[in-house]
């Protein structure tokens, strides 16, 4: 009898991504696995899910009121009308286990889960959980996380569950036709700079305006600016047969990016992290100043092991570029040594490692089975 497997996650890629991935992991397993996923209506989830032939299935959305007032005296009824329609998904479905990545939708499946001794799943994306996998945890003892250390009873390090193109990337096989496929030259060091698919200003600006300097270096750059977002390029009198500067709004095969780049100047987004660990490419991290620094914690281990810089989001400038990474891209062993250490951190099977989790749980097995080790596998 094959199983029946329901996914609870979004309002945010680094919900949505894991959650896919572990979807395409299970389906190759076993393609008689039915897989459905449950989001709101308002989130990526309900174009991205679609899009990857899943069902999908929505419940209310949910947010924490942020102080006193009207919103907070509705809550104990949305949170119900959410739990209730958790619970009709449930069993549509059929669901022999439900697998939770936080957000709005989770709490709402994991109490309906428990109600109905449904076993329950948890995967937890960044070091600091949020609320609804806080909540979760209390209530399996299969609680999955990308980053060791992270606070959560129960917790065993998968990794972060990634996309076959990412996860499966062997960067020197591949190099030569991505410097094609990109219109680079693969005699050159490269930098990739990517903001995400939203971009970031102040990666725009800051390279945008060191543009000259790393061309005169000799470094070519791939830049990803984001949908909509410019980069005021400073090419001064750039001689002709010289490195490029590439500007593209968006990178479809960002696997390719991966393939040709040396280094790569980021945000420290969790599957940022996860992502260059995997592959194992050297980072500039530069996180979003914003919350309680999550994506500072993110980087730090990386970092701390060698594999990456680390400057805050004010210290991004064009001189920091100049006196820092324009020397660092022109010394390749320490280039190579970082990204070495890099990828002593990954873990590209991730997937896999959480699909033994949900596999555990069916069965009752103990969680550890999927925990992963130090180091590549």
């Amino acid at each position: 009898m094959s199983l029946a497997v329901l996914l609870a996650g979004g309002g945010s890629a680094g919900h949505v991504s894991p959650l896919l991935a572990l979807a395409d992991c299970l389906r190759r397993r076993d393609p008689a696995t039915t897989i459905t996923a449950l989001g709101t209506a308002e989130g990526l989830e309900a174009r991205l899910v679609p899009e990857r032939g899943y069902p999908f299935l929505t419940v209310p959305k949910v947010p924490m009121p942020r102080r006193p007032g009207a919103d907070l005296a509705r809550l104990g009824r949305r949170v119900s009308a959410a739990v209730r329609a958790a619970g009709a998904a449930i069993e549509s479905t059929g669901a022999d286990v439900v697998v939770g990545f936080g957000g709005y939708v989770s709490a709402p499946l994991y109490l309906a889960a428990r109600r109905r001794g449904v076993p329950i799943v948890i995967h937890e994306q960044n070091p600091l959980p949020g609320l609804a996998n806080k909540l979760g945890a209390r209530c399996t003892p299969y609680v999955a996380v990308s980053f060791p250390g992270t606070p959560l009873p129960h917790a065993v390090h998968t990794g972060m569950p990634l996309r076959p193109e990412i996860s499966r990337l062997r960067r020197e096989e591949v190099r030569e036709s991505a410097f094609g496929a990109l219109g680079l030259d693969p005699a050159r060091t490269t930098l990739f700079v990517t903001g995400g698919s939203l971009g970031a200003q102040r990666l725009n600006h800051t390279f945008g305006a060191a543009a000259r300097d790393l061309l005169a270096a000799g470094v070519q750059v791939l830049h990803a600016s984001g949908l909509g977002k410019d980069v005021p390029l400073d090419l001064g009198a750039a001689p002709a047969g010289g490195p490029a500067y590439v500007v593209v709004p968006y990178l479809d095969r960002i696997e390719l990016a991966y393939a040709a780049a040396d280094l790569v100047a980021c945000r420290a987004g969790a599957n940022t992290v996860c992502e260059l660990t995997a592959v194992g490419l050297p980072g500039a991290y530069v996180p979003l100043p914003v919350g309680n620094g999550e994506q500072r914690l993110n980087a730090e281990p990386v970092v701390a092991a060698g594999g990456g810089l680390l400057v805050a989001d004010a210290d991004c400038t064009p001189d920091w570029v100049r006196t820092t990474l324009v020397p660092l891209l022109g010394d390749p062993a320490a280039l190579q040594s970082m990204a070495g250490s890099a990828a002593a951190l990954g873990v590209p099977n991730a997937d896999e490692r959480l699909a033994d989790l949900v596999l555990a749980a069916v069965v009752g097995a103990p969680a550890s089975v999927a925990a992963a080790p130090a180091g590549r596998t």
